[in-house]
């Protein structure tokens, strides 16, 4: 079952889903709830929009905390150094730059689909580039089928830690 499988994440990706359960823990919920109560102390809550309005806002917050919390019992952590049996080879966490038809340089991180956000590089292991790169050294070239239509990549660097300068 899809459930009972770990996700794999970067040491940032996980401090990144901490951070976020404990602001919402620790700041954003007691905020919220002082203000419902301050709402509920007008009297009529029937037509009392802040109050509706905080009620909803904490239904909101606890439903994130539950996911946010059940996403952390699952997580598997990757290090970089995890990853040193492969070295040369492309892996989770790996940063890649790679070159594609026209010349055009791209950089990406291959992370679990929980830190995936391509805008800033960094692309879920599951997508059809990260699939098409997986176990590959630099000098290789990958075709990566996309719905769009296929192209073709060749791998310039393969890095472990910090983003490489493209």
């Amino acid at each position: 079952m899809a459930e009972d499988l770990p996700i794999l994440v970067t040491p940032q990706g996980h401090e990144k889903v901490k951070s976020e359960l404990e602001e919402l823990w620790k700041v954003e919920r007691p905020q919220v709830t002082a203000e419902v109560q301050a709402a509920a102390a007008l009297g009529d809550r029937s037509e009392n929009a802040e109050y509706k309005y905080g009620k909803r806002r904490l239904r909101e917050i606890d439903r994130r905390l539950r996911y946010l919390a059940k996403r952390l019992d699952r997580m598997k952590v990757i290090t970089p150094h995890m990853q040193a049996a492969s070295a040369g080879k492309v892996g989770f966490g790996a940063w890649v730059v790679l070159e594609d038809e026209e010349g055009e340089r791209k950089c990406y991180r291959i992370v679990g689909p929980d830190e995936s956000d391509a805008d800033n590089g960094a692309i879920s292991m599951q997508s059809p580039v990260a699939k098409a790169l997986m176990g590959k050294t630099v000098g290789a070239e990958v075709e990566v089928r996309r719905p769009r239509g296929d192209t073709f990549f060749t791998i310039e660097d393969i890095v472990y830690g910090d983003r490489p300068q493209t």
